[in-house]
This record gives structure tokens, C-alpha cells and sequence, in this order.
């Protein structure tokens, strides 16, 4: 039989149990502060939207109410993040969105949350079979050979070559690049980031001629055997000062930026959302895992919302971490 003692004791335990829990919940029970949705940004590539999931399902988990509008991204910077239309929006690139981002930071109504953790490069790209056909690659250079341009055309474009861009809300300055480096080829814009991988992995397969703009944080420089263009190293004096480089009377005659990927917020978060706040403020993620991630949603189909659930239920002790 059970002692008197041991009994007490073992009532006690259960208590403090039963405490414990209760705190916890009560703990989560206060975690939304404002009942009035997390408004998380999507834009048009993977990487960004997978986040946005992740970190608008652990929000979810904690009792918040999220929702995902769409918004363009450069825009999202001085417009919806500034008036709260947006709450949060999980990758600015300084590659391409520098200039946005010191306009967002100047309105004083908008908040860097600091970098996501992976460091973000964009380039044109080329696969390593068409060094063949212009063995200058990849030396930028070579591509101002009329029959290195001309290996790259296309019916539509020839005999200059053709450079698939991203889509016009990224802006990266690629046809203004083409101009003050003096390169015969036509800029022409993919309608969206599906599209424009869609079109390489066409192209590869086929061993086909094609340029385009490829970035990293992404599956593709993984799946595909290919380099960069190696354009004159990008400085600020490059995009302000035209007798800079080697077109002294033209912006842009430089490759593109390389940088952290950001996360910005409505000035507003914090006040409203402290938990939500803190927890933005500290989520990272990892490169492989990222690039990994975007692979199974663009090349074996998963929809972003199970695979942002699958990392959610491996990480729960990470993100809990980063609510405290």
C-alpha cells in the first residue's frame, strides 16, 4: 500500500502539474494581442511565399488570425507596409530592392527587421554547354562578339541574342544594362518566375541556347551546370554616377548587387503584435533548407502550405525559442 506521505506527495506533483499547464495556456490564450489579422506579404517567387507560410503558420499555431494578400514587391516597400495595408513581408532583396528599402526606411513608418539569413545573388546565367558556342564565358565581354550574341538568338531575335529577364516588377536594370555595355541583345521579360524556370529546364533538356536571370537562394543553380556572367563588380557609384565604369556617360554598366535578403515590417507591429513581433525579429532559416524546400514545391509539385507544416512540426522547439 501507498504511504500517507508518498500519496501527498504524488497529489502535490499532479498540482503542480496541472499548474504548470494551465500557465502555459493561459500563456498561449494571451499570445494574440489584437484579434485583427497578421497581414503577411506573397509575392511572385517561391522562396518569399514559402516563408510567408511558415511563418503565417506558427503564427496560426499561437492563435493568431493571418491572412496573405498579394502585393508587388518593390511597392510593398513604400506603400502597404507604410500605411498597414501589409504587416510584414518576409524577403526584401537587397540586390534588387536597395533603393526601395532606403525609401521605405526614410518614411520612418516602416522597420527592417533584419536579415532572413541566406545571402541573395542574381546574375544572368548561362548553361555551361553554351561556352561551347562562346568561349569567352564567362567573361562578360564575350558577349559582345556578334557570334556569341547571335549563338544565344533566337527567330525573334536574332542575329542579336536573347536574355530572358525577371519579371518588370523586379526591376534589376537589365535593359539598361544591355545599353551601357553596349551588348547586342534584346531584354525580353518573363510574365513570372514559374515561367522563366519552366523555360530553362526546357532548354536544358534540350541543350537549346539560353541566358537568363538566375538567383540564389534557389534550386536551380543546384539542379543545372552552369555559371554566372562575371559583369565589372557592382559598387553604388556604378547606379548613380555615370562617369563611373566603363561607359562613362551611362548608369548601370556593372553587374548586379550582392547582399542579405530582409525582412520589413509596419512600424505599427510591435505595439500591436509584441509576440508576433519578437518572433519575426528572430526567424532565420537556413540556405540548403530553403533551396531544398522551393525544390519540392516548383519541381515535385507540393503545395507551399504542407511543406511550410512539414518544417513548422521539425522546428517547433526552434520557433517557440524565438517567441519567448
Amino acid at each position: 500500500m501507498l504511504t500517507t506521505r508518498l500519496l501527498t506527495k504524488m497529489k502535490m506533483g499532479a498540482i503542480a502539474l496541472a499548474m504548470a499547464s494551465s500557465c502555459v495556456a493561459a500563456a498561449h490564450a494571451q499570445a494574440p494581442e489584437s484579434s485583427d489579422p497578421i497581414k503577411v506579404a506573397l509575392f511572385d517567387w517561391t522562396s518569399v511565399n514559402l516563408n510567408a507560410k511558415i511563418y503565417g503558420g506558427i503564427l496560426e499555431k499561437l492563435g493568431y488570425t493571418v491572412e496573405y494578400p498579394t502585393a508587388d514587391y518593390l511597392s510593398s516597400l513604400t506603400t502597404g507596409l507604410t500605411n498597414g495595408d501589409l504587416t510584414i513581408g518576409m524577403e526584401f532583396w537587397a540586390t534588387t530592392a536597395g533603393e526601395a528599402m532606403a525609401a521605405s526606411d526614410a518614411t520612418g513608418l516602416t522597420e527592417n527587421l533584419g536579415p532572413l539569413g541566406p545571402k541573395a545573388k542574381e546574375e544572368w546565367w548561362f548553361p555551361e554547354y553554351m561556352k561551347e558556342k562562346c568561349p569567352g564565358l564567362p567573361n562578360w565581354e564575350a558577349l559582345k562578339d556578334p557570334a556569341c550574341a547571335s549563338a544565344f538568338s533566337t527567330p525573334e531575335t536574332a542575329p542579336k541574342g536573347r536574355y530572358v529577364g525577371g519579371p518588370v516588377t523586379w526591376e534589376g536594370f537589365d535593359d539598361e544594362r544591355v545599353v551601357s555595355l553596349g551588348l547586342p541583345f534584346t531584354v525580353i521579360h518573363a510574365g513570372t518566375d514559374a515561367a522563366m524556370f519552366a523555360e530553362l529546364d526546357s532548354a536544358y533538356q534540350r541543350k537549346a541556347p539560353i541566358i537568363l536571370w538566375v538567383y540564389s537562394p534557389h534550386w536551380a543553380p543546384a539542379k543545372y551546370k552552369g555559371e554566372w556572367v562575371e559583369f565589372p563588380e557592382y559598387t553604388k557609384e556604378c547606379y548613380t554616377d555615370p562617369k563611373w565604369g566603363v561607359n562613362p556617360n551611362a548608369l548601370y554598366d556593372c553587374g548586379k548587387p550582392h547582399g542579405d535578403i530582409f525582412k520589413y515590417a509596419w512600424k505599427g507591429m510591435q505595439e500591436k503584435w509584441p509576440v508576433a513581433y519578437k518572433l519575426a525579429k528572430n526567424y532565420k532559416i537556413d540556405t540548403a533548407e530553403l533551396n531544398a524546400m522551393s525544390g519540392e514545391i516548383d519541381l515535385d509539385g507540393k503545395a507551399p502550405e504542407d511543406v511550410a507544416a512539414e518544417w513548422i512540426a521539425k522546428h517547433e522547439a526552434e520557433w517557440k525559442a524565438w517567441a519567448q
